[in-house]
Formats: C-alpha cells, structure tokens, sequence
C-alpha cells in the first residue's frame, strides 16, 4: 500500500517497524529516549509537573510519530500563547505554524472538540447555578479563541438544570445580531424557564459594551412577559470574563 503523503502523520503512527528495517540500536532517533522520559514522567507526576511545552509535546508523540516535537510545541505556544490558545485556535491559523499540516491540525481539533464535551457534560443534569466555575471553564473553552463573536444561550429547567446549549448566531470580529423575540422563542420551544447568556469578544477585552448592555435589557424584558428569567449574560474573553449581573449591569 501506498504511504498517503498528504498525511503527515506518517503511516500506522508508532506501531513497530518490521526488523529487516530496524536502525542499529546506536542509530536510533535522538527524540525516542526523551518521549520515553517524558512519558515517564507524566505517568509518575501528573500533568501537573509538566510545563504546557512538555504536555503539548505529549500529544504530539501520536499525531507526529516519526519527528522531534519539542520545536513543534515550542513553536505553537510561541505563535498562539498557551496550550488553550493552541487548542482553540483556527485550524487554518493551526496550519501555518511549520511541522503542522492538515491531518495533525484536525487532530488538534478534535482534542479540542473532546476537552469541550467533557466540560458540557459536567453541566448536564446538574444544578446549573451551582456549578458556576463549571459553566465559566465550559464557555471559556468553547468561545474565547474565536475569531468571530458568537451568541451562545445556556436554556434552563425550573431547577436551573441545562437543557440545551445552542449557538444562536455567529457574527464578524466585533458584532453579533442577536433578535430578542428568537431568544425567547427558542425557549419556549425548549420548556425553558431561565436562561443564560453569552457572547465572547474576540479583542480579549470581555467589557460590556453599551449595545450589549441594551440588548441584554431588551431579552430580559421580553423574557419577563412570559416567564423566562435571564439569570445573568456573560462576556467571554482571552485573559477572563465579564458577569452583567456581577457588575450591577442587569
């Protein structure tokens, strides 16, 4: 079979080579030993005694089995700034970045895509309200990279347990339309009697804007003549977040 070159993973990842293409123990890649240890330590430590660089090389080992991945790693975090920058960033931004082709782009967005439904999953069928860190680290993870704002809405049960988690619109770098009326058309359709909402500011400056203080008033009002309670509306950024309701805006 015919290795796939647009693949640059390379073919059956780390599985053995047969022996006749075995290197002499003395020829073997500098890069082997340091996986070897640094799987190691992972296993002894945690990911807690490894550095974002270290981990990120980790999962590299699989999506690049036949390369050094220290530079790699090195270079991702120089271009985007942390591992959750890394993960969240664009898969064509991903692409750019040299030792990073298609395959390992998705790869990453796939991890990605996981690290976000662990963290959904942690929301589901729990008081909402009570899990208030579990709700910021999900909202975080799924918004905070984007290169377009989004409106996300976080529906509620009478016991603030979450429904649904929609995205209700998708905008440009610095404006999202958002239509009160759909807001609270979506939650009726979904039984919903509370809701959440969210917005992230792709500058990374998650302050409120005076648009986004109106609007926010327009939801809770329209909300108020059919029973549905805005419980907060939160604005995500890079470096943290921004609560209406915790600023007395709402």
């Amino acid at each position: 079979m015919e290795k796939d070159e647009t693949d640059e993973r390379g073919f059956l990842g780390e599985q053995p080579q047969p022996a006749m293409h075995k290197p002499a123990p003395d020829a073997r890649p500098h890069y082997l030993g340091h996986r070897e240890r640094l799987r190691e330590r992972f296993a002894t430590a945690g990911h807690a005694a490894l550095p974002d660089y270290e981990l990120l090389e980790l999962l590299l080992f699989r999506l690049i089995p036949r390369a050094d991945t220290k530079p790699v790693a090195k270079a991702l975090l120089a271009r985007f700034g942390t591992l959750a920058e890394v993960l969240g960033t664009d898969e064509a931004l991903l692409r750019e970045v040299k030792g990073i082709g298609p395959a390992v782009a998705l790869d990453l967005k796939v991890i990605a895509a996981a690290t976000q439904r662990m963290l959904r999953s942690e929301l589901t069928a729990r008081e909402t309200l009570s899990s208030w860190t579990q709700v910021l680290d999900y909202c975080r993870a799924s918004m905070a990279f984007e290169a377009r704002e989004q409106f996300r809405i976080l529906f509620l049960d009478k016991k603030n347990a979450l429904i649904a988690d929609e995205v209700q619109q998708t905008g440009t770098v610095d404006h999202t339309p958002v239509y009160p009326r759909e807001v609270v058309k979506r939650a009726l359709e979904l039984s919903a009697t509370a809701i959440i909402l969210v917005h992230n500011h792709p500058s990374g400056d998650p302050t409120p804007s005076r648009a986004d203080i109106e609007m926010t008033k327009e939801i809770i009002e329209a909300g108020k003549r059919l029973g549905i309670t805005v419980h907060d509306h939160i604005i995500i950024g890079k470096k943290g977040y921004a609560s209406m309701k915790g600023l007395a805006l709402i």
